[in-house]
């Protein structure tokens, strides 16, 4: 059976591919940017296509000889009403481009929710898009989950962050939300039972752990796995939905774009009603604790397959070389430093850049301004890394994007998130020399009218000596490799 998986890059279809693979299916997937596929472990075991799913045509090349197709695709950066129209096009276009590739099934992720609730945009934005995929000829299979709980799942850091930075919680309204959470593990099992299943068509399956807890509950239940002391909750009726998205914006790793739609989506109670896929009820499933268990454990040895950080929500962003950018001002600043250590180890030290390692050079800056972006609703410093020395095309790393690394060349290219008034990148290249190794630094920043211009100019006294310390302090750390 050949198989599309659409959001390949993002937190569940990074998952599920390999799962496929191991059970024998024939592995499309379908990405925006292939490139950011290029250092995944199974990348050549999989056929890619550049595809969108605003894009009609490009659709019918993806789809064209597959059997089934895994819709993966959610948007939640920019406005409700942005995302919402955004995700009815991307699944009318679905929905009649299968119907043209004669797919037999469609299996589409979706979020938990009664029909009959009052719920937020966001989440009836996820409902409306089953509907709209199943208006066709194609039949649908729709699993609708809650907090899906793994190691890098936007809900676990969530809860994870919250927990551990605030040993005294005030409590808003949709802290006493109930909430069926369910393991990643077990969303991925049932993924993947489907394709063997010729019963499951045009079915809408409720999917939940055995446990049903408030969100209060699940932040006490971490407190108690990771060690941490009970948390003290402080009712605070003040304390609205509408105030909740910056506190979690300030100290977790959701920007504040990201946790308003998450937050108004807490509240209502979200526990399965309809029925189980066969072969998967509640009872049988991971606990909250086993799961949030495993996440910890997963994390504590780097092996974090992907996280929610590092679904690129967007089409690639030009790159410096661009024609966008032919004839544009762009202010640069280019550091080189000789090192003695092969050419091999030296980038072995860029690429350890960030997360607990740092930034090599007055790391209380890079903290301050990170604490600033999260300040202005930016992203700040606390997505950190997946790894603490690998990788890959279109991951988080900070307030940084990974926007390109080719390890035959030595050479990583870094894209800022950060909130600034125009574009930044920030780039590392190594050639050999005569005693070692050479490092070229070269930080770019595209400004965006005047506002632009005064900002690099502000802070060229700040970034002159960071560059310059940072790329002599990498070229020592390569000699110091183990």
């Amino acid at each position: 059976m050949k198989v599309l998986v659409t959001g390949a890059t993002g937190y569940i279809g990074g998952r599920l591919v390999p799962r496929l693979l191991s059970q024998g299916f024939d592995v499309r997937c379908m990405s925006r940017d292939p490139a950011q596929l290029a250092l995944d472990p199974w990348r050549d075991q999989v056929e890619v296509i550049a595809a969108d799913a605003l894009d009609p045509e490009s659709l019918d090349r993806a789809l064209g000889g597959c059997d089934s197709a895994y819709y993966l695709i959610h948007a939640m950066i920019g406005s409700p009403r942005s995302f919402a129209e955004q995700g009815r096009t991307a699944a009318k276009n679905f929905s009649l481009a299968s119907d043209r590739a004669g797919l037999a099934r469609i299996i589409y992720l979706g979020g938990l929710g009664s029909d009959d609730d009052d719920l937020s945009e966001h989440l009836a934005s996820r409902h409306e898009v089953g509907q709209i995929l199943a208006s066709g000829r194609t039949p649908v299979v729709e699993f609708r989950a809650a907090v899906i709980i793994g190691s890098g799942s936007m809900s676990f850091e969530m809860i994870r962050h919250l927990t551990e930075v605030l040993p005294v919680i005030m409590k808003p309204r949709w802290m006493g939300t109930r909430c069926q959470p369910i393991a990643v593990r077990n969303v991925l099992e049932i993924l993947v039972a489907v394709l063997d299943d010729p019963n499951l068509t045009d079915s809408i399956y409720d999917i939940g752990g055995p446990d049903i807890l408030t969100y209060e509950k699940m932040m006490q239940a971490y407190a108690e796995v990771a060690g941490l002391r009970k948390r003290v909750v402080v009712p605070l009726p003040i304390f609205s939905a509408s105030l909740s998205p910056f506190l979690v914006g300030l100290v977790t790793p959701l920007p504040v774009g990201v946790a308003r739609p998450l937050i108004e989506s807490l509240l209502i109670d979200v526990v399965v009603s309809r029925a189980s896929p066969p072969g998967f009820d509640p009872a049988d499933l991971m606990t909250y604790r086993e799961s949030l268990q495993r996440a910890l454990t997963r994390i504590s040895h780097f092996d974090v397959e992907t996280r929610w950080s590092d679904a690129v929500t967007t089409p690639a962003a030009p790159m410096p070389g661009d024609p966008i950018w032919a004839g544009a001002r762009m202010q640069i600043d280019r550091r080189v430093a000789d090192s003695a250590a092969p050419m091999d180890d030296l980038f072995w030290a860029v690429t350890r850049i960030g997360g607990d390692v740092g930034y090599y050079a007055m790391n209380w800056a890079w903290i301050l301004r990170g604490w600033f972006d999260r300040l202005i609703g930016g992203v700040g410093l606390r997505r950190g890394r997946r790894h603490p020395e690998e990788l890959r095309p279109g991951e988080a790393l900070d307030f940084f994007r990974v926007a390109e690394i080719d390890p035959q060349r030595r050479r990583l290219l870094l894209r800022a998130e950060m909130k600034v008034p125009g574009t930044a990148w920030i780039e590392w290249s190594i050639e050999r020399s005569d005693d070692g190794s050479r490092l070229i630094q070269v930080a770019r920043f595209a400004p965006k009218g005047v506002t632009g211009r005064l900002y690099w100019w502000s802070l060229l006294p700040f970034h002159a000596p960071i560059f310059m310390r940072m790329a002599n302090r990498i070229a020592r750390a390569a000699e110091q490799r183990p």
